[in-house]
């Protein structure tokens, strides 16, 4: 199936606000209920066949997107890749995908078995990036996933869906600087993501992140029920480049620590 722009990220917007209900709450409080514009969102998934970094990346080449940056996160077992479109209004796409072959047997055993309960061809509808989870799970081996690599834990749990959206700080009426907007979340009781300090990068990095913690919701599991960190909100501020144009690139230390927005500990 092919969406349009608009009715794609509608539809994934609505999906996270199921898994970040504190994202609709923010964004209120920025934008006093007025539109905000999204700087990009970021996906997950296994390089496993059907599903892969590049199977996802697909629907964003149909609808317009090209590649735009290669990342590696060598401590996570990550690799990433950054999609823009030609209209600038329209968010970034940042993809990663967990390198199986440099996990455990056991970790491969338990995706192995995640993997064979979804339809084999549920990857060529483009609303398969919103379409959750495919396969029951259950909290042992949600627990012994996260032993090893809360990315798995939070995608065998989360399954395909944003994992964030991200205020774009430079076009958000009433503020001059992402410590701004920080101030004003924990004035209002949102707690932030401290790994690598609240703001990631700088301004000679070209851009400066930050984020909220996760929202903890309560999931189904095969064998009952358990709250844990689901979907956060991120908020970037990006810099000038020497021709004037905002850069549009990632800083990989920054994007390592954002990951950990979703932590369980």
């Amino acid at each position: 199936m092919h969406q349009t722009l608009d009715s794609f990220y509608s539809a994934l917007w609505q999906d996270y606000l199921q898994f970040s209900p504190s994202a609709g709450r923010i964004h209120q409080l920025l934008g006093g209920g007025g539109p905000i514009v999204n700087d990009h969102i970021a996906l997950r998934t296994f390089n496993a066949a059907g599903i892969g970094l590049e199977v996802l990346a697909g629907h964003f080449i149909d609808m317009g997107y090209r590649p735009a940056g290669d990342y590696r996160f060598v401590a996570k077992k990550l690799r990433a890749k950054h999609y823009q479109h030609p209209d600038p209004a329209v968010p970034k796409v940042f993809i990663s995908e967990l390198l199986l072959e440099e996990c455990s047997a056991t970790l491969n055993q338990l995706v192995a078995g995640l993997l064979r309960q979804m339809d084999p061809g549920c990857s060529a509808d483009s609303r398969m990036i919103y379409s959750g989870r495919h396969w029951a799970l259950s909290q042992a081996d949600y627990q012994t996933l996260l032993a090893e690599s809360e990315y798995a834990a939070w995608l065998a749990a989360f399954g395909f869906r944003a994992n964030h959206f991200t205020v774009s700080v430079n076009q958000l009426a009433g503020f001059d600087s992402l410590a701004q907007v920080n101030a004003l979340l924990k004035q209002n009781g949102f707690a932030l993501n401290t790994a690598g300090g609240e703001i990631k990068g700088s301004a000679q990095l070209m851009l400066e992140q930050s984020a909220t913690l996760a929202d903890r919701v309560r999931l189904s599991f095969s064998d009952g029920e358990a709250r844990i960190p689901a979907c956060f909100y991120e908020f970037a501020y990006r810099y000038p480049q020497a021709d004037g144009s905002l850069y549009q690139g990632f800083v990989e230390a920054s994007a390592d620590k954002i990951f950990e927005s979703t932590n369980v500990a």
